[in-house]
């Protein structure tokens, strides 16, 4: 037995120490492995060290947004109080034109009964366009304009019905129509049926409180109130003209202290006006801006507090980071100097050089044009270097190469290395610039460009 243990265990050991020279032996797959995983490592190696490019994706659009303001508008408004006591009926829509003599509303001392009103061609007609105009602007978070069409409906039914019967008086501000007194409007205007205090604002009072809008209360009429003699029937607007007051921090005071015109663009609508501009000092001792409109009040008058956008960055281009930017000398060459290759479609220079003989001849070098500006040609030392000459195509005239300019510019990594571009800067500040769209030999929007100019050399390879 002791024979046999002795046996099996050098059995063991033999298939052991085979097992190990199994596991280490060197073959063709070890070898490719460990290649492979040396190089891999080294890649992250290199990769985790490496600086690496930032590319920056070319934008359109201003340098900075505009920046946005509450107005507060202030107009002519002439308010109509009751003659008498009783119930209103109105006859003009909200907000509509009228005219001297118009019929506004009437007074009844009851509630007025519905009548009925026979109406010609004509009137049937206006009715139906007003109709029609009403449905391709309502929207129903604004339903009380219904109330509105009502009205003008009631009042050109109304008006129909007074010239048929030829009253007299009908350019008085008031008439008799049955039990009613109908009124009618004493100057051409706009009739507004909401009030809220702000009426005839004395702009010398101007103050933060007038800005305060959880304070702010509107009051609007109906047809079938109850009035009083006295009381507010509605108001008219005798003037196109009005103006809107903003407050300014200091900050935006010098930002637009000379400007005299500025473009608003009201954001309820998207609708942008010219508005003249001045600064003012309100009795409070802050500073205001009064914009002065001549249109468009119409639009707003459900708006005592109006938000508007003052469109005064007007410089638009590309916009990239200034750290994208980089300034780079080139050798000028003069236009004059330049020809055109076989083609016809490449400008190149006539390369003074020799021939393999020591004869003068002339080579033709197409180089990399970065610019053309002020008759000069901006190439770089890739295709030249200082003190060659070119030769002007039939002309003795010689010119050496050594003039410099300068040229800002970024990197460009559509092609997947630096390839310097032209720019021309239009505005700036801390972080952003705007540049020129369509500059010859610049760059274009959605271009990928370098972010950080200082992060690489011209035509080093890059990952984008």
């Amino acid at each position: 037995m002791a024979n046999s243990f002795f046996k099996r265990s050098s059995k063991e050991s033999k298939t052991s120490h085979s097992g190990i020279r199994r596991i280490f032996t060197l073959n063709i797959g070890t070898i490719v492995f460990g290649i492979l995983f040396i190089y891999i490592l080294i890649s992250i190696v290199l990769y985790v060290t490496a600086t690496h490019v930032r590319s920056y994706r070319v934008t359109s659009g201003p340098l900075a947004k505009n920046s946005e303001y509450t107005g507060l508008a202030v107009y002519s408004e002439n308010v109509i109080t009751a003659d008498a006591a009783g119930y209103v009926d109105y006859y003009a829509g909200d907000h509509a034109r009228v005219k001297a003599g118009g019929v506004v509303y009437a007074i009844s001392p009851t509630k007025l009964q519905d009548t009925s009103v026979e109406a010609d061609a004509q009137t049937l007609r206006a009715i139906r366009e007003d109709c029609e105009e009403f449905s391709q602007t309502f929207q129903t978070v604004n339903f009380h304009d219904v109330y509105s069409l009502r009205y003008l409906i009631e009042g050109e039914l109304l008006n129909e019905d007074l010239k048929k019967r030829a009253m007299s008086g009908v350019h008085s501000t008031s008439m008799t129509l049955g039990a009613s007194t109908v009124c009618v409007a004493p100057s051409d205007g706009i009739v507004c049926y909401s009030t809220d205090g702000y009426e005839n604002f004395n702009v010398n009072l101007l103050s933060e409180g007038a800005f305060d809008e959880k304070a702010y209360r509107m009051e609007h009429r109906r047809t079938g109130d109850q009035v009083k003699a006295g009381d507010t029937i509605y108001k008219l607007i005798d003037s196109e003209d009005w103006s809107l007051y903003i407050r300014l921090t200091p900050k935006q005071i010098v930002k637009l202290d000379n400007t005299s015109n500025v473009r608003v663009k009201f954001l309820k609508d998207g609708v942008t006006q010219n508005a003249d501009f001045t600064i003012i000092e309100s009795d409070d001792g802050q500073y205001y801006g009064r914009l002065d409109f001549s249109s468009g009040l119409v639009r707003y008058l459900d708006n005592r507090f109006i938000d508007i956008e003052l469109v005064t960055n007007n410089e638009v281009g590309l916009k990239i980071p200034v750290s994208s930017i980089v300034t780079k000398q080139f050798f000028t060459i003069p236009e004059e100097y330049s020809t055109y290759g076989g083609n016809k479609k490449n400008i190149g220079f006539l390369k003074a050089t020799t021939d393999r003989s020591g004869n003068a001849t002339t080579k033709f070098v197409t180089p990399t044009i970065y610019d053309h500006a002020n008759g000069k040609y901006y190439v770089d030392d890739s295709s030249f270097h200082e003190g060659d000459i070119i030769v002007r195509d039939g002309s003795t005239d010689r010119f050496i190469v050594r003039d410099r300019d300068s040229i800002e510019g970024v990197y460009s990594m559509n092609k997947g290395y630096a390839v310097f571009r032209k720019i021309s800067i239009l505005d700036k500040n801390e972080d952003y610039c705007i540049v020129e769209k369509g500059t010859p030999y610049g760059i274009a929007q959605f271009d990928n460009i370098v972010e950080n100019a200082a992060s690489v050399k011209e035509s080093q390879i890059t990952a984008h």
